[in-house]
Order: structure tokens, then sequence, then C-alpha cells
């Protein structure tokens, strides 16, 4: 059985200049319906939102994990810029630095240094210990010490 196609709109408006819908200047862009696309739908649209959308703003799921913390770095030339006007302390021949955060390996080292850090790139370990120097770190320090009870 076949069904009885509807008739188009326009059939019922020829004849007449707008089709129904106004003024010639209406219909003309889309600033008769409120901008584009999701434009408007904090003010004009809003009724839409609160009537098919009602999450549409707000924040969902899950929060992000803090994954980059601000920790202080320093790079291995500021270290040696340090020793070499004479700002570290000499210990034994070596000059000691201690430093609550990171040292990057950035430049080189021509001093031998102690150096006392919470955390270290391979780069900067390679070049402490070209230099004759030391680096003390937490968790170097805790493995040992963990070896040590076994």
């Amino acid at each position: 059985m076949a069904t009885l196609r509807k008739g188009k709109r326009n059939r019922k408006f020829l004849g007449t200049r707008n089709h129904g819908k106004g003024n010639a200047k209406n219909r003309r862009g889309s600033g008769s319906k409120g901008g584009w696309g999701n434009a408007g739908l904090g003010k004009s649209k809003f009724t839409w939102v609160t009537a098919k959308a009602p999450d549409w703003f707000g924040v969902h799921g899950f929060a992000a994990l803090e994954r980059n913390k601000d920790i202080p770095t320093i790079n291995l030339y500021a270290i040696n810029q340090l020793a070499s006007t004479g700002k570290l302390k000499s210990e034994g021949g070596r000059f000691t630095f201690a430093f609550e955060g990171k040292i990057l390996g950035t430049g080189r080292l021509t001093h031998p240094v102690k150096i006392s850090a919470e955390a270290a790139s391979a780069g900067a370990v390679e070049k402490i210990k070209k230099s004759g120097g030391e680096l003390i770190l937490p968790a170097l320090d805790a493995a040992k010490e963990g070896k040590k009870a076994q």
C-alpha cells in the first residue's frame, strides 16, 4: 500500500511575495534565527538548552590529574658559574652545592662539585661524574639503605 505524499509547503504560497515570512528583509541571514549553529545558547536560545540539553553547561567527568608540579630547576652551567666565582663552599678540594629541586644537564662542569638535590636528569648525572663530582639524591640513598637492610 503506497503512502500519500504530503504536498510541498510552498504550493499554498504560490502567488504570494514572501511565502508567509513577513517583510522581504526578514529571513535573510542568520540574524533572524539568533546566530548560526550553537551561537546564543547562553542568551537567545537558552530555552532550547533548558528543555533539550540541560547538561550543556558545566563541568562533567573526572578531575584532571596533577601532572606537572612546579619543581624548581637549575642547569649545570649555573652551578659551574657559582663555583667559578667562588660563591660555593669548598670542602676537601670540592665545592658543595645543595638544591631543593632538579638538576638539569645543560652546560658543563669544570670543577668537581658535590651536589645534593631531589632529582637530576640522566645527562646531568653523567656530566657530574665526568667532572669528578658527586651527586646525592634522596631516592638513591633510600635504595642503598634498602639493600643494606636485606
